[in-house]
């Protein structure tokens, strides 16, 4: 029987690859509109370009956070740093992504799906740096306001109970998914700053 955690990437993997294409059709068939009309553009127009780009950027970091990814496969910080600053157009958060040139797709799928749930905690939006130093990865987040719901960040733990994540929403399915990540890579995840006033750091 095929494992089941690996069944949900395969289908994730195949809904982004189907969605890309068409998004990004979508997107220069109306940059191509706009050409044709001697380029003037109604806010209209704008606003489908701008909404089929931040589409496209989501599923390409979907297919990365949720999707299936070898042990050997690599992706390059230049791919990472593109999905991100098209991620940020418009967003109230906004992200510092810093790593070795290339790295494995594998770590770049932990920082993605730590980093949303970073996002889940910033409620008002703030800013988030994620950093890859000798002793493994640090996503730390700043805000204003952070709102940390104990029952999702608990579950992160090692020893966290097996049953926390069993009623989960849809919107939070990234922290059962890092959770799940961190054991089959045999990582620790810590999460440090639920002191500390508007700061708060996942670190694996």
């Amino acid at each position: 029987m095929l494992d089941p955690i690996h069944l949900a990437a395969l289908v994730a993997s195949r809904i982004c690859d189907d969605l890309i294409s068409p998004i990004g059709a979508i997107g220069n068939g109306v940059e191509l509109m706009i050409m044709d009309a001697s380029g003037a553009s109604s806010q209209e127009m704008a606003l489908i370009v701008e909404s089929a780009g931040h589409a496209n950027a989501r599923i390409r970091f979907f297919r990365i956070a949720f999707g299936l990814c070898g042990p050997d496969q690599r992706i390059g910080r230049g791919e990472v740093a593109g999905i991100l600053n098209d991620l940020a157009a418009g967003a109230r958060t906004q992200v510092v992504w810093n790593s070795p040139q290339d790295l494995p797709r594998r770590d770049a799928k932990m920082a993605f799906l730590g980093l949303m749930c970073l996002e889940t905690a910033l409620i008002q939006g703030g800013d988030i740096d994620i950093s890859m130093g000798s002793a493994g990865w640090n996503l730390t987040a700043r805000a204003a306001r952070i709102k940390q719901d104990t029952a999702l960040w608990g579950g992160l733990a090692r020893d966290a109970s097996p049953d926390v994540y069993d009623d989960i929403a849809a919107g939070h399915v990234h922290f059962p998914l890092l959770a799940l990540e961190a054991a089959r890579r045999h990582r620790s995840i810590s999460v440090n700053g639920a002191e500390v006033e508007g700061e708060l750091t996942i670190s694996f």
